[in-house]
């Protein structure tokens, strides 16, 4: 795969995991914060899109959406 692929398969998984749970955006910016991390909806939707965020960034998404497991098979 290409990096841009790869990018995009990332940005696919973080969105779905967003979308299964029905939230958005500024609840898991509201999550986030709860950690101490300091993001506002627009900086989620900017990293998001571009897909080119760290690997940081998408587990304490994953931990602040509660996903437990991830199925790669199926993305």
């Amino acid at each position: 795969m290409t990096e841009k692929e790869w990018r995009d398969r990332v940005k696919g998984i973080l969105k779905a995991e967003i979308k299964r749970r029905n939230l958005n955006y500024d609840d898991l910016a509201a999550r986030l914060r709860e950690t101490g991390m300091d993001v506002n909806a627009h900086s989620i939707n900017n990293k998001i899109n571009r897909g080119g965020f760290s690997a940081t960034f998408f587990l304490r998404c994953l931990d602040a959406l509660d996903v437990k497991r991830l199925d790669l098979e199926q993305l």
